[in-house]
């Protein structure tokens, strides 16, 4: 199977075109747009109009993110342009929506003419030539994706990415497709968060990929942001197409394209760093036990966010103190079911809460063996399908 992300230039533009319509696809591929270019027509989205198909399509391209979408237009000339993104995508939006937008550009595509019933507008753009294509991809794996399955597996991993570039390979979630599997991971060498769905790729006749086939690729989480908002207003029955060759990934659903680079490098081996046992387990209930430290986390985030978990056999109670010095200090009690010895274990607040945010589940746990080994956040109820590990910070005595 092959798949062709193209644009055809030509020379001049004339069409008609809703507002509100342009509008939202401005928004749509402004994101894709270089914030500091290396090259000025980065800046710029660019515009293609077909008189054949009656349609206008917009690219944002910042070489590693692209996204492509269009609209019905009512297209006298075909042609091609492009125009700085940020002053076209304010000067549209301001336009009333009651009045259709009059799009006409000059033959080097250089001078557009932008008219609406309450104005007109002249603006300068650059040659739909000095934009870079969307790389192809025409070959390689291709496959359909649950887009309700593969958002989920994206809220639930991108949080826990690194936003160190130094660590590049970390500043990506790993995703694994094997058969009709899905598992998605994302670390920033703090935390760790894992998600495994079965169900997630729709294995027929538009897929190349077989039941013994398996993927594994890792994607910017800047990229996959976008592709989870692309996604997030999709029905179940809708299904994304997946194309994956040459250092590129390419979405496309609809009229939407987006098309990423894979990151270079290889992703670490995850799945020894969770422990096979615990020594201690916990089992709580999620929303108290977030409420409890949304409040202690606002003396935690005077100092280094840390609050310590500490455990007796001899009370039902858990207790989560923070100390903030200077500044002052508190104890919250949280009824827990618990089966270890006495224990002390010490994290940063804003990595539990941020995981614990994630679950659906009213019921979880929290495993755990010595104060300086990582700590496993799941559900009650299934403990594989997401797994979210936590390393402790050590605490002098």
């Amino acid at each position: 199977m092959s798949f062709f992300c193209f644009v055809v230039k030509f020379d001049s533009m004339k069409l008609v075109c809703s507002q509100s319509e342009l509008n939202s696809a401005l928004q749509l591929v402004s994101r894709a747009v270089a914030s500091r270019p290396t090259h000025p027509v980065l800046a710029n989205i660019l515009l293609t109009a077909d008189a054949g198909t009656g349609r206008l399509s917009l690219t944002g391209f910042d070489l590693n993110l692209g996204i492509q979408t269009s609209l019905t237009a009512s297209v006298e000339v075909s042609g091609a342009t492009t125009l700085p993104a940020k002053l076209f995508g304010e000067i549209v939006s301001k336009l009333s929506s009651d009045s259709p937008i009059n799009l006409v550009s000059d033959e080097l595509g250089e001078k557009v003419n932008l008219t609406s019933k309450s104005g007109t507008y002249q603006m300068r753009g650059l040659n739909a030539d000095d934009f870079p294509e969307l790389p192809l991809v025409q070959t390689g794996a291709s496959l359909q994706i649950n887009p309700l399955i593969f958002a989920n597996a994206l809220k639930s991993t991108l949080f826990a990415s690194s936003s160190d570039e130094s660590k590049q390979i970390l500043t990506g979630v790993h995703l694994i497709f094997d058969g009709n599997i899905l598992q998605a991971a994302a670390t920033d060498g703090h935390r760790l968060a894992v998600l495994n769905l079965e169900d997630a790729i729709n294995l027929n006749s538009s897929t190349n990929l077989n039941t013994n086939d398996k993927i594994e690729v890792t994607l910017p989480a800047k990229s996959l942001r976008e592709i989870e908002r692309f996604i997030g207003n999709y029905k179940n029955e809708e299904k994304i197409s997946l194309f994956y060759d040459s250092g590129q990934v390419v979405f496309t659903a609809l009229n939407q394209v987006v098309t990423t680079r894979i990151l270079e490098g290889d992703y670490p081996n995850y799945n020894q760093l969770i422990p096979e046992s615990f020594s201690n387990i916990l089992e709580f209930d999620r929303k108290p036990f977030i409420s409890a430290l949304e409040r202690i986390a606002v003396l935690a985030d005077q100092h280094n966010n840390v609050i310590k978990i500490s455990k007796e056999p001899s009370s039902d109670l858990v207790k989560i103190t923070a100390d903030a010095q200077d500044v002052g200090s508190g104890v919250e009690s949280i009824p827990v079911k618990f089966n270890g010895d006495n224990f002390q274990i010490a994290f940063n607040v804003r990595y539990l809460l941020e995981g614990l945010r994630v679950f659906e589940e009213d019921k979880i746990c929290l495993r755990c063996n010595l104060p300086t080994t990582p700590a496993i956040l799941s559900s009650i109820d299934d403990q594989n399908t997401f797994i979210y590990l936590v390393m402790p910070i050590q605490i002098r005595s």
